[in-house]
């Protein structure tokens, strides 16, 4: 098998970790007048962002651009909330989405796989984001949701309009958020249509899935309405299977670019779950989260006002030396591995178990299938925007069948 491997050409990947890197050298934290944000970029000041809601709000609304089908969104998308609306909205989808529940995902998740990779059986060369690592988490989650799998395409759209980030930079600033959220506009009214019809046909037809569960769940005698049950699925539905996409095909670049490890795993399948965590340290899916001040505060010896925008570095925090040793070496032994690629406090991110599972699942059943599994050249790599997610949109494989 031929591989062109990359000679003194950066992928977007090692530029990504440039970036990282000298925003840690510039200091914990510092003020970046372009963007007109406060930057943490260390691990201790990361976690301490993340862990303080009251004072670092995930509520961005009051200084963010607004546009009324992101507010239908928003009014279900816990993820932008801050206690108490957020820890209804958690407890109503823990009830539904229980350790049990994603446990209880192995089996149907290892057929949805097997059947998949039957389809390019007999290829020698087959794209991995369009053959596995897009269609198997969103079609898990539909299930799970009880929406057709059958419209995944649909959903494929979205999530590539939503994420595509063909209207930013990769240092976008407000104004370049206002363009771009007009720019999604229409597929968000659409999705917002698509749910609530969903929304309304389980509140009359209300079956085993997870849309059903969550219109009977209470928290404190009260349930979701339909607006905010809009932006609940909806959310459930993208960022459900997205963050397994983006892992699966960072995976097996980070492995690729590391020659020998697919070799070393294949040979030692127990050490996946510690391979996948060093993936999500050195490649998180989305490296930056964004917190409101809510008050005057002192952060490493400067003075943040309320109402200022913090970005939580989470991928520089991710190789801080001060937390992990050879920060910048993949160490697929790595244990333990307290990276912040979940995030930390109340809005850790509660699809981690069943995107760690898919993830581990599919990577073993590849490992099996095929004795060698190779990027034969990159040129023919197309990666996402790293200003909206970290991942690949096209990522063309090698295989040789075992």
């Amino acid at each position: 098998m031929i591989r062109e491997r990359p000679t003194g050409e950066q992928l977007p990947f090692d530029t990504l970790a440039d970036r990282w890197r000298s925003l840690r050298e510039t200091g914990p934290v510092r003020y970046d007048e372009s963007q007109g944000v406060w930057q943490v970029t260390d691990h201790q000041g990361v976690t301490a962002v993340l862990a303080d809601p009251a004072t670092y709000s995930s509520d961005l609304s009051p200084i963010a651009p607004t546009q009324q089908d992101f507010e239908t969104f928003r009014q279900g998308n816990f993820v932008g909330m801050d206690p108490p609306e957020h820890r209804k909205l958690r407890t109503l989808v823990s009830q539904a989405f229980t350790p049990r529940v994603v446990h209880g995902l192995q089996p149907r998740i290892e057929a949805v796989c097997e059947r998949l990779l039957d389809a390019v059986a007999d290829h020698d060369r087959f794209d991995l984001v369009d053959a596995l690592a897009y269609p198997l988490p969103i079609i898990v989650i539909a299930e799970l949701l009880g929406v057709p799998a059958g419209d995944h395409r649909l959903f494929q759209e979205w999530a590539s309009v939503l994420f595509g980030g063909d209207q930013l930079g990769e240092a976008p600033d407000m104004a370049d958020l206002e363009r771009a959220l007009e720019a999604i506009a229409p597929t968000v009214r659409e999705m917002n249509g698509y749910m609530l019809d969903h929304i309304r046909h389980r509140r009359a037809h209300p079956g085993e899935d997870l849309t059903s569960r969550l219109i009977a769940a209470e928290v404190d005698g009260a349930r979701l309405t339909d607006q905010e049950m809009i932006g609940f699925v909806a959310l459930l539905l993208v960022a459900g299977h997205i963050t397994t996409t983006a892992l699966l095909g960072n995976a097996v670049v980070t492995f690729d670019r590391h020659p020998g490890t697919l070799t070393a795993l294949r040979a030692d399948p127990g050490r996946l779950p510690d391979a996948l965590e060093e993936v999500l340290r050195w490649l998180p899916p989305f490296p930056e989260l964004g917190r409101r001040v809510t008050r005057p505060v002192e952060l490493a010896g400067h003075r943040l006002p309320a109402d200022a925008l913090v970005m939580a570095h989470l991928g520089a925090a991710n190789r801080d030396p001060a937390r992990f040793a050879d920060p910048d070496v993949l160490d697929v032994r790595r244990s333990p591995n307290p990276h912040l690629t979940f995030g930390h406090g109340i809005h850790f991110c509660f699809g981690a178990p069943l995107a760690r599972l898919e993830a581990r699942i599919a990577l073993r059943l590849l490992l099996e299938r095929f004795r060698d599994l190779a990027v034969p050249t990159y040129t023919d790599v197309a990666f996402q925007n790293p200003a909206v997610i970290v991942g690949v949109r096209r990522l063309p494989v090698e295989v040789e069948r075992t």
